[in-house]
């Protein structure tokens, strides 16, 4: 059975949520702020977190950096009232695995979850190529012997282009697959990762080469 740590400061749908998903078989963790979902998570490692934004002792994307960069793997559903591609954009850079706008039906958020579950059970837990290691689940990366940090979003844009290599992939495609979302208002995201990503792995013999008008292809030097 999978618990689930839901933080929300709206009463009405944190029990909701909590009554709905214990219905449906998860045990369920609630919070009403940052506080005491720092409490939760010093005593127990839930297999999600729906995270709420705004939350009365601060930001619910500031706390998944915090996460994030204290090296917490679990997978996070943002719920957010901004409905707004850069608040998107910055969450799911940050680690988020999905979000999800309000007001949102019950069924969504469980199927949201559902797929969240089933998308990690279905990933291998390593990817060898030539001398890249990945470990997916951990989200590390090796070249040869040595290790290179990747933010999330620049270690799923490696994985997709790795497994798709000399394959020209449309930067809009890279950019829906990765951050979960339509190209709309942020077309220099994907750019800028990709030009970040080249220069972390400039000495693995790849390089991520841009072909005009079409897109980016992963290839050998």
């Amino acid at each position: 059975m999978k618990t689930i740590l839901c933080v929300e400061d709206e009463t009405k749908i944190l029990y909701t949520n909590k009554k709905m998903l214990t219905h449906d078989g998860y045990i369920v963790l609630t919070a009403e702020n940052l506080a005491q979902a720092r409490e939760h998570l010093a005593n127990t490692t839930p297999d999600a977190i729906v995270l709420d934004i705004m939350l009365p002792d601060g930001n619910g994307l500031d706390y998944l950096q915090e996460l994030r960069a204290a090296g917490c793997k679990i997978p996070i559903i943002m719920l957010t009232a901004w409905n707004r591609s850069n608040n998107i954009a910055r969450g799911l850079e940050l680690g988020a695995n999905d979000y999800l706008g309000k007001p949102f039906e019950y069924e969504v958020l469980l199927a949201r979850i559902k797929a969240l579950f089933r998308n990690i059970e279905q990933i291998p837990e390593f990817i060898i190529k030539d001398n890249f290691t990945l470990k997916v689940r951990s989200m590390e990366v090796s070249i040869g012997n040595d290790r290179i940090k990747l933010p999330p979003v620049e270690f799923f844009l490696l994985l997709l282009l790795l497994e798709n290599e000399h394959k020209v992939l449309k930067a809009e495609y890279l950019y829906e697959k990765v951050w979960g979302a339509e190209m709309i208002d942020d077309p220099a995201a994907i750019k800028n990762a990709v030009s970040r990503l080249r220069k972390k792995i400039e000495n693995s013999g790849y390089t991520i080469s841009a072909v005009y008008g079409e897109g980016y292809q992963f290839e050998k030097n």
